[in-house]
């Protein structure tokens, strides 16, 4: 039926990064930044809110597109997913409270994101968007 549509939110806060690791589905237990799929009848600027909103308590206005992030698995053609990430801007500069499918949540230094395991392809995303600076 075709490829799943999700949205993500990069939110950078005083230098750091907000990130979720993920509780559940194929990703489980790596680190991401907070989104999922879009609803129907849904526009991507409310999902990207509603997911940050979900998963991590902490509110934020959608921005511009940074990129999109296509993820194929090689196992499971039917796993195949389009990700639009989304520049978000913090209402309010807060901890963030992991809720939803998120099993944990906190602000990471851009330096350090890369020494978490992070969900397929982020790091790569992350540098060719100018949001980190190296990948290895």
């Amino acid at each position: 039926s075709g490829p799943s549509l999700a949205v993500s939110a990069v939110l950078v806060d005083d230098d750091r990064l907000l990130l979720v690791r993920r509780g559940h589905g194929p990703a489980a237990g790596t680190w991401a930044v907070p989104g999922g799929r879009v609803q129907v009848g849904e526009t991507l600027a409310e999902a990207v809110t509603r997911e940050l909103r979900e998963e991590t308590g902490i509110e934020g206005v959608c921005g511009h597109l940074i990129g999109v992030n296509e993820l194929l698995d090689d196992d499971d053609p039917s796993s195949h997913a389009v990700i639009l990430g989304f520049w978000v801007s913090i209402l309010e500069s807060t901890d963030p409270d992991a809720r939803d499918d998120a099993a944990e949540a906190r602000w990471v230094d851009l330096g350090d994101v890369t020494e978490y395991r992070l969900a397929p392809g982020l790091a790569e995303f992350l540098h060719d968007h100018g949001v980190i600076t190296t990948i290895t």
